[in-house]
């Protein structure tokens, strides 16, 4: 009886004191804040389980405000820590925050203990929570030989993981050899413990690698048990049998579950078929909305788990044969949680307050107060505080009183601590208004005089006028509870200075403001309507009046854009001339008369009329309609009449109806409907509460007549609003919250006063019970502290005074995204060859991705090559490449590498808001490869019967060389191939001579380099032993009009390393440039240039080819002209020698110089002389060993070259000759076909960005680089697309 005596005389008390005590709210303004004295608050601290990375720093965090700034204290394990004595604790500057410093290899564990943070000054002393600090850690398993196990086919079985206890619990998850999870399903899965669950086994069970992985999550390592090997015996057939249970075992067992936790319930049945398992809760429903079914219905999962889920649940497992139970006692307990948390608390001087602290939880937790952090039962007396059980109540508190207060409540399972100051302010009033200030309105337009004030306890608020004879009370003064006067509709009489004083009992301020009540700008003589003959001038006029002391801005518009830019129309001050009008110039002009403080505005029409002899019928706009009447009112409607207006021999079209909203937007005419000219009479339709007045215009083929005057005024009355606001949407702009924003209703659709909107939000799936706010004049709601990435359902409602309205449609928005929180684990990576591998990662968790996955970037590189020169590894860092692969993906192909090669690879996850960390970075070495083309053969000493020849190494060696190959044939004057040599040489040797050779004979030599994977691609040339007499055998001529970069075979110089046998041709069509070219860019230009011209170089882009020609060169005159290479920055990174080439001139075609005498000699001279030639080209033919070189070389076939096979990994080499016949003596294959190798590449296999694309079908898209002239005989390209495997083995 005592107890509800009491508990009802705290509640009249409390109920009283809510009525006396108003909060004080102290202003933000940084001069108000700066004098004021404050008690510390506690900003910020760790969280109170704090779990540390040994690898780490520690810190703990302690950040407090106050005036003046607290200092700040320690203690651990409840004894003072003194961080002075330890040099490794550094507590930085201005801040509680320690920093441990354990890089000196200190343990983290030997810094564990309960810490509690102080923050004091002069007012008071906050605490923080009780920060227990621990140290993550990941034991290793311990050693153990694990036998076979031997089953029968049928049997249940259990595979225990029983990992060793780390802080936090490791992850588990069952993988093969492979690094592949293993597949789970009804029959076989893994259990909460961790443990893989047979139902039954069968004999595809049977495997030498079940591994149970331990991943330490705050470590981020990951430990395996020894390989479990299972062996499924099937000599006996399988027998049947009805369900058991193998988890959980026994009888109905028990399960408790905190209040806010996850519930998870866990049945795992034996039998044979495999049982099915279900679930029901007996003592009522399952939590739709929050419970979910796992691990294949083996799984109850409950979150956010309330008093009403205790009870007991029933898994029930049934196959043909039978079914079996069992229940599951859930009971429910709660740590504390508020109620009603303690609050900071202001009072001035004899004031009275109330601090409050309610928790509830099971068991009902324990209210402990403290002082400053001291026990309030050890802390001084004040009479003016009294404890009652959760509450303080603090009556006539003096000045110096203040203090922080503690509330702690307390159960088995856990506390909560809030701290909140009672700061005892005696401070005396400041006006916050700037001084002197002028306030400026226009007549009948409302006035605001600010008069923002603080002092403690509240100052009071008085107004004068001019002199402090009289206080300003009553109309026409309104006085709002900030302070600020307002004057409804302000007159000239209301300008002068206003006084107001601010006071309370510690003193008096004032501050002195000025008003000034300015006319209306309002325009006297509008323009009017205008019909003109073209060709004629016209002006508008638009007279003025405005208060005296504004400075007018007149403005002219036409059709509301700007007058166009023509010094035919003239601006004056008050009117627009247009000189000699035009057609184009019809529209409608406005002009706008500006203000600083308003505006008005008025339009014309002017139409163009052609001029006529004769005097043409006059047609005007019709005149305004008059007598309008309001009948037959309603609650949304009324009856409008009205008279029409002088037509002025334009029949009237229709008639608008305009309204003015005087409530809500005063002056503005807005469009409410139209009606036929026949009729003079409207029903309309209007809204609640809304002050109507209407006019009527109307309309002809000329224009709009004026305006009527306006009817008499019609008030509607106040409803509910008819709708919602729309474009509702919810999306997150930061991790921790959700913007709710909506396009507000306008006044017209508010139906009534104090418009509203209840916006209502929860999270989805989670939240039971809608969360919600009310606001007003905000088209936008922040939801703080949600978590990271997760759908709410989000709704808004308007409302006003007299009602909600209509039910609101809920969508769906999402909280905001955060960087993703951890790094992939690169668990491998596969070299499939030397241009291709494979990286398989380890995804990370859902939670940590924060946001919406969007998948995941390859950083690949080229480290160096594996070559040795000198003892030390050949540098050759090449760009970053990156490859994208979208969705969840966990390893990816990464294509065009080098061989031979160390590369680096690391991964990073990446979502909505941006890239997470960098995975550790990973090397990995590429194999050899085949040998570039040598980079070049040449002949140092040529005799009648030897040759001897000088080679370097290729640039591209892709492993290490093992040797040469030189191979060679005489060729004789009908074209004909001898007998094919071969020759294999070591890979130290530089040159050869060769001997026992014919005098005067052209060979064929085919070089090439070899490495372990095989013969790269040969480089060719043609030489010649010499004559009798000792004179070389010279290549074949060169037609007049064109030329080779390719030196004489006798003094054979090493070809270009990228480019080679640049010629060039002049035809009808334009000049053809030909050219060899096996580097590896693929932007390949002709640039030319006049010759000694000192202009910039020309270029011209080739499709893939390896000739051009240029159609743009002027007759007459000499060009450089060079191949280049660019690479992707569009520099250049190769190029040829330059090569000049000279376009002859044409003959004009003016005069017919066939007729001229000086011609016909020129022609006979020139026949005379060519004769000539060709008798002594003749005899030197038939002395022997000169002919075209060129014919017979487009003849020669390189007889090592084969047709590819399916394993080959290099494409071979194509001809160029003209008419793709094959000569007599070349070794043509049976198939001039390439075959590609049959590959299941897929396309999700290899990135979306990097430096690589690829078609629909998964094949790489590249130029195929291959010497085209002369050089083999395989005759066609390949039609068959290759296989991305080999496309990208062409580029080594």
């Amino acid at each position: 009886m005592m107890d509800r005596l009491r508990d009802c005389w705290r509640l009249l008390l409390v109920l009283f004191l809510g009525n006396v005590v108003t909060a004080l709210e102290v202003p933000l303004d940084p001069k108000v804040l700066e004098g004021l004295p404050q008690p510390p608050t506690i900003t910020h601290q760790s969280p109170k389980d704090y779990i540390v990375d040994p690898r780490e720093n520690i810190v703990i965090h302690c950040e407090a405000k106050g005036k003046p700034h607290p200092s700040f204290s320690w203690t651990r394990n409840g004894i003072h820590f003194d961080t002075d004595k330890d040099s490794r604790v550094n507590m930085k500057p201005h801040s509680g925050t320690l920093v441990i410093d354990i890089s000196g290899g200190e343990r983290a564990e030997a810094y564990e203990g309960v810490y509690q943070c102080t923050a004091r000054n002069e007012h008071g002393t906050a605490v923080s929570n009780n920060i227990v600090i621990r140290q993550s850690r990941s034991p290793l398993w311990s050693k153990e030989r694990i036998k076979p196990i031997v089953i029968q086919e049928g049997v249940s079985l259990v595979l225990q993981c029983r990992p060793p206890a780390g802080l936090p619990p490791p992850i588990i998850f069952w993988m093969d050899n492979n690094f592949q999870r293993l597949p789970q399903s009804r029959r076989v899965s893994q259990g909460l413990n961790g443990d893989l669950y047979f139902s039954n086994v069968v004999t595809e069970d049977s495997r030498s690698d079940y591994i149970c992985y331990a991943r330490f999550p705050h470590t981020q390592t990951i430990q395996q048990k020894q390989p479990i090997t299972v062996r499924v015996l099937n000599n006996a057939p399988a027998e049947e049998r009805r369900p058991s249970f193998l988890v959980p075992a026994g009888s109905p067992s028990l399960k408790m579950v905190l209040r806010g936790q996850v519930l998870e319930l866990e049945c795992i049945a034996d039998g044979l078929p495999t049982p099915e398992v279900t679930w029901n809760k007996v003592s009522g429903e399952l939590p739709t909305n929050r419970a979910s079914f796992q691990n294949f219905q083996k799984t109850l999962r409950i979150v956010d788990v309330s008093e009403a889920d205790a009870g007991d649940y029933r898994c029930t497992a049934k196959n043909r044969l039978g079914s079996v139970h069992h229940t599951i006692r859930v009971t429910v307990k709660a740590a504390p949680y508020w109620i009603t948390a303690p609050k900071n608390l202001v009072l001035a001087p004899q004031e009275t307050g109330v601090l409050t602290c309610r928790a509830r939880g099971n068991p009902k937790p324990t209210i402990s107060w403290f002082m400053n952090g001291v026990p309030i039962e050890n802390a001084p007396s004040d009479p003016s505080r009294k404890v009652e059980d959760d509450t303080i109540v603090f009556t006539q508190v003096q000045t110096g009183s203040s203090a922080v207060y503690q509330c702690n409540a307390s159960n088995e399972y856990g506390y909560l601590l809030s701290n909140a100051f009672v700061n005892v302010l005696a401070e005396p009033p400041r006006v916050l208004t700037p001084l002197n200030k002028v306030y400026q309105v226009i007549m009948n337009k409302p006035a605001l005089l600010d008069c923002a004030s603080f002092g403690s306890p509240l100052p009071g608020i008085t107004w004068f006028k001019e002199s402090r004879s009289s206080i300003l009370v009553g109309d026409p003064y309104l006085f709002h509870e900030n302070g600020t006067l307002e004057i409804p509709v302000a007159q000239a009489l209301n300008s002068g200075k206003y006084t107001c004083v601010a006071t309370n009992i510690f003193g008096i301020s004032e501050n002195h403001v000025y008003l000034e009540v300015k006319e209306p700008t309002r325009i006297l003589k509008q323009p009017e309507y205008k019909v003109v003959q073209r060709n004629r001038d016209v002006v508008f006029e638009c007279k003025v009046k405005h208060d005296p002391s504004l400075i007018p801005t007149m403005t002219w518009l036409k059709d509301n854009g700007e007058l166009p830019d023509d010094e035919r129309f003239i601006v004056d001050s008050d009117s627009l001339t247009i000189i000699e009008v035009r057609e184009n110039d019809k529209g409608t002009y406005t002009c706008i008369m500006n203000t600083t403080l308003d505006q008005d505005s008025a339009s014309a029409d002017l139409t163009v009329v052609e001029a006529t002899p004769t005097p043409a019928v006059i047609y005007e706009q019709p005149d305004a309609p008059r007598d309008l009447e309001l009948t037959d009112p309603g609650a949304r409607s009324i009856q409008l009449t009205w008279i029409p207006g002088d037509e002025h021999n334009s029949p009237i079209k229709k008639f608008l109806i305009q309204y003015e909203d005087a409530l809500h937007d005063r002056g503005t005419w807005h469009n409410l409907t139209e009606v036929p000219g026949s009729k003079t009479t409207a029903h309309l339709k209007l809204s609640p509460y809304v002050h109507y007045s209407f006019r009527v215009l109307a309309l002809n083929e000329i224009g709009y007549s004026l305006p009527s005057q306006p009817s008499r005024q019609y008030k509607t009355n106040s409803a509910a609003p008819d709708e919602n606001p729309s474009e509702v949407k919810g999306m997150g702009t930061e991790h921790n919250n959700l913007v709710i924003s909506w396009k507000p209703l306008t006044g017209l659709q508010s139906n009534g006063p104090d418009l509203q909107y209840k916006v209502m939000w929860r999270q989805m799936d989670i939240d039971d019970e809608w969360n919600s706010a009310t606001v007003a004049n905000v088209s936008k709601f922040v939801v703080a502290g949600t978590p990271t990435f997760v759908p709410y359902e989000v709704k808004v409602q308007a409302l006003n005074h007299y009602g909600h309205g209509p039910k609101p449609a809920v969508i769906i928005g999402y909280s905001g995204e955060d960087l993703p929180g951890a790094a992939p684990e690169i668990v491998r990576v596969l070299v499939h060859n030397s241009t291709l591998a494979e990286v398989y990662w380890e995804p990370i968790a859902p939670k940590s991705v924060r946001g919406k996955l969007q998948g995941y970037r390859v950083f690949y590189w080229k480290e160096r090559s594996l070559h040795k020169h000198n003892g030390h590894g050949h540098s050759h860092h090449m760009e970053q490449q990156t490859l994208t692969f979208s969705g969840n993906r966990s390893h990816g192909k990464l294509p065009g590498l080098h061989p031979f090669s160390l590369y680096m690879v690391n991964i990073r996850v990446f979502n909505g808001r941006g890239e997470g960390p960098t995975s550790t970075s990973q090397q990995f070495e590429t194999p050899e490869g085949v040998p570039g083309r040598p980079t070049y053969l040449r002949v140092t000493d040529s005799n009648l019967d030897s040759l001897t020849l000088e080679w370097g190494p290729p640039h591209e060696k892709n492993g290490h060389l093992t040797g040469y190959t030189l191979k060679y044939q005489s060729v004789n004057n009908t074209n004909e191939l001898g007998h094919l040599e071969e020759l294999t040489l070591p890979a130290n040797e530089t040159s050869i001579t060769l001997h026992n050779l014919k005098y005067s004979t052209r060979y064929k030599f085919y070089f090439s380099a070899k490495t372990l994977m095989g013969t790269g691609p040969s480089i060719t040339e043609e030489f010649a032993t010499i004559m009798d007499g000792g004179i070389p055998a010279s290549p074949h001529p060169l037609s007049p009009t064109s030329q080779s970069l390719r030196p004489p075979h006798h003094k054979a110089k090493p070809v270009s390393p990228v480019f080679g046998n640049v010629s060039s041709s002049v035809g009808e069509d334009g000049t053809l440039i030909t050219w060899e070219y096996w580097g590896p860019e693929k932007h390949i230009y002709v640039e030319y240039i006049v010759d000694n011209s000192g202009e910039d170089w020309q270029k011209e882009m080739v499709n893939g080819s390896q000739s051009h020609v240029l159609k743009g060169l002027k007759e007459g005159l000499a060009y450089k002209v060079r191949v280049v290479a660019k690479g992707h920055a569009d520099h250049t990174v190769h190029h040829s020698e330059e090569l000049l080439v000279t376009v002859p001139a044409m003959a004009s075609r003016q005069v017919d110089i066939a007729t001229q005498g000086w011609f016909i000699g020129l022609m006979c001279a020139i026949a005379l002389l060519i004769l000539i030639l060709l008798i002594v080209c003749f005899i030197k033919r038939n002395k022997g060993g000169k002919y075209p070189v060129k014919e017979k070389e487009d003849a020669h076939a390189d007889p090592e070259i084969q047709p590819m096979k399916d394993d080959d990994i290099t494409f071979g080499e194509y001809s160029d000759n003209e008419d793709h016949k094959p000569l007599k003596g070349s070794r043509t294959p049976s198939s001039g076909t390439v075959k590609r190798d049959e590959s299941d590449d897929s396309l999700v296999d290899y990135g979306e960005g990097g430096d690589g694309q690829f078609n629909e079908d998964g094949s790489f898209i590249g130029q195929y680089s291959g010497k085209t002239e002369r050089d083999t005989v395989q005759g066609h390209e390949s039609s068959e697309a290759p296989s991305p495997v080999n496309a990208m083995n062409s580029f080594v």
